[in-house]
């Protein structure tokens, strides 16, 4: 067995066979695969193996689009079967809702150039002729859908990584796995030890067990899942072709042909777990006691979609184990607290993605970057507050609403609270309503009274009302808005300034009670976060970005050596803060405190250390809203305290408290971008209006990688839309066409802008097609909808109210 490699992936299924491969691709031919069994061990080969390309999330149509082609590729360059079958795939709506959410696929499938298109009852009755229609509303068609053999796609890729030089070690457990000073690894075997670079945990069932050989905690629980294949049925072998499979995601259940019979699979409510505890070293290639009566309402549901499988004899049932994440997508990246330790697991329909997973963790590996922004399924999405308690009833709750909708804006209330402040109950008893935010409980929204629930859908729900209400009241009066979801970050020592001015691609400020923001150069010259840097003291600073980035942006913090005698810390969990914004905001601050607010002695992107009604603030001058207004940053056992002072202040003035969905509509209203949404690292700096930041007279993490693109035209331009809209607006994900059809772009985020009297969205939009003041088409509810490209911000567009400056008439000098 080699002693030495590049990467060490352990785990022979379905994925750990596909990062091999595609490592070897790029050129790490010496990468070595460890299989404590066989391949496909675990959960890969009993998979049903379905392959569909569309998404909800835009990256994850990319990738999924990529793999379904990648098979065919496959079985011709290595010449093994990967049993492709693709003979179509029927998506059906029996309601609204599932409508809204087929026809915005369609329109994301016309966008990627993908065929997934309408199809009356008749058409389908032609494809499938065994199903009836007849209380179905909509009926979407993926003529590529199918289903792939999960053996032979494996030893596809095996067979790939292999002609490619790599290596494939099986029936070897893996031991132990122990960083070296320098960085790398030992990974033991019970067939000796290898030297590598990189460790890739693909262990998929026993991803926890061998994240554990590294002292990591992954958020996963397996459970159990059940499909079962009928016996032949004689309408389906006369047929003379395949069937399309069924995607009836109302009724809970999918269909598709195997052989002659039917395979029936279903995520029931009375779901299982498994291994709680730890999944058992000498499981392979079992299976559970079939138990199908849990799944029998689902199963009738699907009979009688399909009445000739009702009288159908059960050939085989597949009760196995699947291992899930708390939100079901994968646990996927690098360790941000450990150097080349990559994680790839809790993978579900892992056949519509591993071709795409393999190739961006490969990507990630070798060059340092995925070419997409894959935070949604990036590990650094969870904490240590995804504890297994978390884990578990957010499980429990994915998996048993497996095929419900998961719509714009809606917060699941399983494994909740996480994490709270100690304002929680009384925000709670304010009528707040919360969502969730890096496992924070943080203020949406407030009802008029406690206990409310929101409603979900895809058009305006309950609390659009109410948030107009509180934008309103900003806008008119002051609004309070809870931000200590942020993330906060404390640098002191003597190499503090040059820590972050080698970090960051702005200039630090070298003055006490100065700020700056800055963007955070990615490795391939990108956006990988912003950031709000304040000097609070000699050798001290504190930087405050985006709260769910806080463990990805970890990654790049180290990647620039801390100063001797220079410490950082995350201080999120002792600092809390607010925004106090709007015309009122400073009336309503100087009845709290003694220090200067006016113009001349606190202005714009200043901070000082003042007392808030006794409390002690870091109080930095700028705000998200794009009103006037100040942060205030204050340790979080004083978070009553000022928070109360600050609400009594306000009713006085007509204000009161404002959750983040107000603030969403208000950054948006003035055009302000925010890291995940619109920032990645997808994008450069040009193309987000953050180029100007950006100060070359000095070194920063991945200028040569900035320098590299910073001249090459824009190909897509962050835009803002008012979009012709009354009953639901833009959320982000919707397709932009010009009016003769062609793509144009992408919405990033959307609300009504409540003060401006306007739906509205920002997005991307490519410069060469669309331009300000153009009309374009903007897919809400999977339809278009009228937008115009706007020159500037709808709401104070020379931002003369968060510099509160005078506008000066016109004909004054």
């Amino acid at each position: 067995m080699k002693t030495h490699a590049q990467a060490v992936v352990i785990g022979g299924g379905l994925v750990g066979c596909s990062i091999l491969y595609h490592l070897a691709k790029l050129g790490w031919t010496d990468a070595v695969l460890l299989e404590r069994d066989e391949l496909t061990s675990g959960s890969t080969w009993h998979a049903a193996a379905n392959i569909h390309g569309l998404h909800d999330n835009n990256n994850i149509t990319r990738i999924q689009h990529y793999t379904m082609n990648l098979y065919k590729e496959l079985e011709k360059e290595t010449g093994q079967g990967c049993g492709v079958f693709q003979p179509g795939s029927l998506y059906l709506a029996q309601t609204e809702d599932r409508e809204h959410q087929l026809r915005l696929q369609e329109a994301k499938a016309k966008f990627y150039g993908l065929n997934f298109h309408e199809i009356s009852r008749e058409q389908a009755k032609e494809l499938h002729p065994l199903a009836q229609f007849d209380d179905i509303r909509c009926i979407m068609y993926e003529p590529d859908g199918g289903n792939v053999d999960p053996s032979g796609v494996t030893m596809a890729y095996a067979a790939g990584a292999r002609a490619l030089g790599a290596t494939i070690e099986r029936f070897c457990p893996v031991i132990g796995t122990e960083q070296q000073p320098d960085g790398s690894w030992i990974v033991r075997t019970e067939k000796g030890d290898i030297h590598t670079q990189w460790v890739v945990n693909a262990g998929g069932l026993w991803g926890r067990e061998v994240a554990a050989l590294a002292g990591i905690e992954l958020p996963l629980q397996p459970t159990e899942h059940q499909y079962f294949v009928t016996e032949a049925i004689d309408e389906v072998a006369n047929l003379g072709r395949r069937l399309p499979s069924i995607a009836d995601r109302d009724g809970e259940y999918y269909f598709r042909q195997e052989g002659n019979g039917l395979l029936i699979g279903a995520y029931e409510k009375d779901m299982r777990f498994w291994a709680e505890n730890g999944t058992p070293l000498d499981f392979a290639h079992d299976l559970f006691p079939d138990d199908l009566d849990r799944i029998m309402e689902n199963v009738i549901r699907a009979t009688e979609r399909v009445p000739v499988a009702a009288t159908a004899g059960v050939k085989r049932v597949i009760n196995g184990p699947m291992i899930w994440s708390p939100d079901s997508n994968a646990i996927w990246g690098p360790v941000p607290e450990l150097q080349n330790y990559f994680c790839c697991t809790g993978i579900i329909p892992g056949f519509s993605q591993s071709g795409g997973l393999g190739l961006l963790a490969a990507q990630w590996m070798v060059e340092g970057e995925p070419h997409y922004d894959m935070f949604a399924w990036d590990l650094a999405r969870f904490g240590d507050w995804a504890d297994k308690k978390f884990t578990k009833a957010r499980v429990e709750d994915v998996y048993t609403h497996r095929f419900a909708i998961h719509f714009p804006n809606e917060e699941r209330s399983a494994g909740r609270p996480a994490r709270v402040r100690p304002a929680y109950e009384m925000q709670k008893n304010m009528g707040c309503v919360f969502g969730l935010n890096c496992g924070w409980e943080h203020p949406l929204w407030f009802a008029d009274q406690p206990g409310a629930v929101e409603t979900n859908g895809f058009t305006r729900q309950n609390w659009w009302q109410p948030v107009g209400r509180e934008v309103q009241m900003l806008r008119d009066h002051v609004g309070v808005i809870d931000i200590s979801n942020f993330a906060n970050y404390v640098i002191k020592g003597p190499g503090a300034y040059d820590w972050l001015d080698r970090l960051v691609a702005n200039r630090v400020p070298t003055e006490v009670g100065r700020s700056c923001l800055t963007p955070l150069i990615s490795v391939r010259g990108g956006v990988a976060g912003d950031f709000t840097i304040t000097k609070v003291a000699e050798d001290e600073y504190m930087m405050i970005g985006s709260g769910m980035a806080e463990r990805y942006h970890q990654r790049f913090f180290n990647m620039v050596e801390l100063p001797a005698g220079t410490t950082f810390e995350v201080a999120t969990n002792r600092i809390a803060g607010f925004n106090v914004a709007g015309p009122k905001s400073r009336d309503l601050l100087q009845r709290l405190t003694n220090a200067d607010l006016s113009n001349e002695t606190f202005r714009f992107m200043r901070s000082q250390t003042i007392e808030v009604a006794g409390v002690t603030c870091l109080a930095i001058r700028v705000s998200f809203t794009g009103d006037l207004g100040w942060e205030l940053h204050c340790a979080e056992s004083d978070q009553i305290r000022l928070y109360s002072s600050l609400l009594d202040a306000a009713k006085e003035l007509n204000g009161g408290p404002v959750g983040g969905r107000a603030l969403g509509s208000l950054r948006i209203e003035k055009g302000y971008g925010s890291w995940g949404r619109e920032y990645s690292q997808e994008y450069w700096p040009q193309e987000v209006g953050l180029a100007g930041l950006i100060k070359l007279d000095k070194d920063f993490l991945h200028k040569e990688a900035y320098l590299s693109v910073k001249d090459n035209p824009a190909r897509e331009v962050l835009s803002i839309f008012e979009v012709d809209a009354v009953e639901a607006d833009a959320t982000g994900g919707e397709p932009i066409f010009t009016p003769d059809g062609r793509p144009v772009g992408r919405v990033t985020s959307g609300a009504y802008g409540y003060s401006v009297g306007k739906s509205l969205a920002v997005g991307y939009a490519d410069p060469k097609m669309a331009r300000p003041g153009d009309t374009v088409e903007i897919y809400i509810l999977g339809k278009p909808h009228s937008a115009r490209i706007l020159s500037a911000p709808p709401f104070d567009p020379r931002g003369h109210k968060l510099r509160d400056i005078q506008p000066v008439a016109e004909g004054v000098s």
